[in-house]
Parts: C-alpha cells; sequence; structure tokens
C-alpha cells in the first residue's frame, strides 16, 4: 500500500491536482518538477512509490531511473507519459519502472498502476497494456496504421537518442520543427 509517494512532474496544474487529490486519501506527496530536484539527497523520507514523468521540461526522465531504483529499492516506480510508445515502455522497465501509464490519468488509474505487478518483458506479443484486455491487445498488434508505426519508429530513435529532439531530427533526416509537430500529434492504433 502507498503512503508516501514521490511525484516528479513539471505540469504544475497536473501535479497540484494530482497532490491534492492523493492527499485526500491519506497519501504523503512529496512533488518535484525538475531531475535535478528529483536526485537531491534533502529529499525528505523513504518513499514506498514514485511517479515520474517521462518528458521533464525537455530532459528524458528516463536518465534518473536507474538512480531512483538504486536509491529506493523497495519503492514501485511508475512511469506516466503523455507520448506513450512500445519503445519507451520497453527502455522503461529496462531501467526499472514497474510499470507505465499513459496520461491522462488520475489518482485512482496512478495508484491501481502503482499495486499492480510488473508488466513482464518476455515476448513483444504476450505484453498487453495495464487496463487493455488481451482480446483487445492482440488485436491492436495485428493492425497498426502507417501514422502509428511511424509515431513508434520516431520514439525508438528518440529513446536511442537519449529524448534529444535535434540528434533524434537528424538521425531521421527531417527538420526538428516537423519531428516537434509529429511528436505533438499522436496518432491512433488503427
Amino acid at each position: 500500500m502507498t503512503t508516501h509517494l514521490l511525484l516528479i512532474e513539471d505540469d504544475a496544474v497536473f501535479a497540484q491536482v494530482l497532490q491534492n487529490s492523493l492527499q485526500n486519501r491519506g497519501i504523503n506527496c512529496t512533488h518535484v518538477s525538475t531531475l535535478e530536484q528529483a536526485s537531491a539527497a534533502e529529499l525528505p523520507g523513504d518513499f514506498d512509490s514514485i511517479v515520474l514523468d517521462l518528458y521533464l521540461d525537455g530532459e528524458s526522465g528516463l536518465n534518473i531511473l536507474p538512480q531512483l531504483r538504486q536509491r529506493y529499492p523497495q519503492a514501485s516506480i511508475l512511469v506516466l507519459t503523455g507520448y506513450a510508445s512500445i519503445a519507451t515502455t520497453v527502455q522503461a522497465m529496462k531501467l526499472g519502472a514497474d510499470n507505465y501509464l499513459p496520461k491522462p490519468a488520475n489518482a485512482t488509474q496512478i495508484l491501481n498502476a502503482l499495486t499492480q505487478e510488473s508488466i513482464e518483458l518476455t515476448e513483444p506479443s504476450q505484453q498487453k497494456s495495464v487496463e487493455q484486455p488481451e482480446a483487445e491487445c492482440d488485436a491492436q498488434q495485428d493492425i497498426l496504421s502507417v501514422e502509428r508505426l511511424q509515431w513508434e519508429h520516431i520514439q525508438t530513435v528518440l529513446a536511442q537518442h537519449q529524448g534529444n529532439i535535434s540528434a533524434t531530427a537528424r538521425a531521421l533526416g527531417m527538420h526538428r520543427r516537423t519531428l516537434q509537430r509529429k511528436l505533438s500529434k499522436k496518432p491512433k492504433n488503427k
């Protein structure tokens, strides 16, 4: 059960709403908005749960994930993002996250994801989303649009370049602004 949660989120409004909702449920919530604050030694207490935003003011939250796992080995770590993709999900799990949840998410969804067992990284065909039935997940894997395939490829290259937009744009052979536009428009699965 979660009693002391560390929230690493740069969206001040979302963080305040989530923090209030968690505190109304009796959960002590400490909020930081940058990677520097999250890695500071003076953070109070021992956290049993951590919610980490994937993109923090242009930086990848995955950069701090191994440090958080080492510092809080018993904590359940949830990566929360508005840019969900298979590539970043796999990378987050390999770096120590216990679960991964796309935004928008409310306090109930976040607490449920924190208490569920880790996503197993066995074979991609056996993976399923936290909230999707197996049949629905299999159907989505079979039919992906061209836009979704492009999105997944961009996310893979972005992960390879540690979230650096300029380096990713160069690797993909496109203008940085074009890449930013593509990233801002997440395609549907079908």
